[in-house]
């Protein structure tokens, strides 16, 4: 069997990448759950752990990570409560064997409780605060959500790469492309709106919660969009859910900066091309063994059945009105 790039990722070379930067493990090493990058806890003799990320290689150019870096540091700077990488030798990206890595700082934290009306306005606030900072400038080197590269480019590579069952093909090639299409009249009801500097990827998963409030982490899929998709994947449930948990997030939001309410014409759509960019971002990477066997599911008769389920009740909603405020 052909080996994967991450095989060579060894222990060993782990350690000497951090070697080279200062950091000296005492050769303990937690993985941490991420499966698009290496991410590990590293233990010191002397010093508190850090936790180092050795970025999937020919994902990201240099100027694109660093991009991110400086975003992150932005925020930083501004009293956000983000996790940005710890500077070494005037840098914050590091090459060593020809992975190339950064060192964070570890921070604890807890899954924030959505389902808190104040931990909602609290989410709501910082994120207004992450999104003034992302106005300020542009992305230069990171990629914009758009429907090409979430949704056509995705779908496209599953249908031409033979993942779906026979039987199924034509049937998912038939929903997706309509799937799509109720995305881009989504967009066209939506209206020219403002992009911005996005966390890109603001799941529950990459908010860390304490004592003292939230902390965000991983801004790896940072990239320009609409404000929007950094608030809806903080909802769930029903309509009437969604809308109750809305009202709390834009209540911190608008504290700090308005939001545009055309924008809620995008939530349904937004979670449409995330469904068909996941189904393609696991058979991409299917040669990484992490992948099999964290997603054994994937490509069954089953697991297709319920994708092309999905994508029909993400047709009828996005031809609903948007969530109330």
């Amino acid at each position: 069997m052909d080996r994967h790039i991450y095989d060579a990722l060894t222990p060993d070379v782990m350690l000497d990448a951090l070697e080279t930067v200062g950091v000296r493990g005492d050769g303990r090493l937690l993985a941490l759950g991420s499966y698009e990058n290496r991410v590990y806890q590293v233990w010191r003799d002397d010093e508190p752990p850090v936790v180092t990320k050795f970025y999937r290689p020919e994902r990201w150019s240099d100027a694109a990570i660093l991009e991110e870096h400086a975003f992150v540091a932005e925020l930083a700077e501004r009293e956000i409560p983000v996790v940005a990488p710890l500077s070494y030798q005037g840098r914050t990206l590091h090459e060593h064997a020809g992975f190339r890595f950064a060192v964070y700082p570890r921070r604890g934290g807890r899954a924030p409780e959505l389902d808190r009306p104040q931990v909602l306005e609290w989410l709501g606030r910082f994120l207004a605060r992450i999104h003034a900072v992302g106005a300020v400038e542009r992305f230069a080197h990171r990629p914009a959500l758009d429907i090409g590269s979430f949704g056509d480019a995705p779908r496209a590579y599953l249908l031409e790469h033979d993942w779906l069952p026979a039987d199924l093909r034509e049937v998912y090639a038939g929903v997706s492309a309509q799937a799509l299409d109720g995305v881009r009249r989504a967009f066209e009801r939506a209206g020219a709106l403002a992009t911005l500097r996005l966390h890109g990827d603001c799941h529950a998963g990459n908010v860390l919660w304490t004592d003292d409030g939230p902390h965000f982490v991983d801004f790896d899929d940072a990239r320009t969009g609409p404000a929007v998709q950094d608030l809806w994947m903080l909802l769930s449930g029903d309509r009437a859910a969604m809308e109750a948990g809305l009202r709390h997030v834009l209540r911190g939001y608008e504290d700090f900066r308005d939001f545009d309410r055309r924008e809620l014409h995008l939530v349904e759509a937004l979670r449409t091309l995330r469904l068909v960019h996941y189904a393609a971002w696991i058979a991409e990477r299917w040669d990484d063994p992490a992948f099999p066997a964290a997603f054994p599911w994937f490509g069954t008769q089953r697991y297709w059945q319920d994708r092309i389920l999905e994508l029909r009740e993400q047709i009828a909603l996005m031809d609903e009105p948007p969530l109330a405020t």
